[in-house]
């Protein structure tokens, strides 16, 4: 796994290559958090959030990416295949932007019927 200033750098690269209205309004930019973050809904330690789009009064509108998290899951993969899953949790949260901006909830909707069939596999059949 790359190291951490690496991995910003990295990140740097990759929202490079967006396009210039990705970032309307996204006032707090793109930052990576050196922890892993699990989900809330994870039922034995192997459900992690790799990034997060927020909306905060007072902070702004902005994109955590969890080095942590991409090191539990993603940490035996090589450079160039950890820049693909990264490029795609980019993409993931920049719609989350986007999709906000619009006045839509089509990801975040997605996004919960994943977690809904994360939980219905995972359940106590007890």
């Amino acid at each position: 796994m790359i190291s951490f200033d690496d991995f910003q750098i990295l990140i740097d690269e990759i929202i490079e290559t967006f396009p210039e209205e990705f970032f309307r309004e996204l006032n707090g930019g793109v930052f990576a958090r050196e922890y892993a973050k699990q989900h809330p809904a994870s039922f034995h330690g192997d459900l992690f959030i790799m990034g997060e789009y927020c909306v905060q009064r007072h902070l702004g509108r902005f994109i955590v990416i969890y080095y942590g998290s991409f090191a539990q899951v993603y940490g035996y993969l090589s450079d160039e295949e950890l820049a693909v899953q990264l490029r795609r949790v980019l993409l993931h949260e920049f719609r989350h932007h986007l999709e906000s901006l619009a006045g839509e909830r089509d990801l975040e909707i997605e996004d919960a019927v994943r977690i809904a069939e994360y939980r219905a596999r995972n359940a106590d059949p007890s």
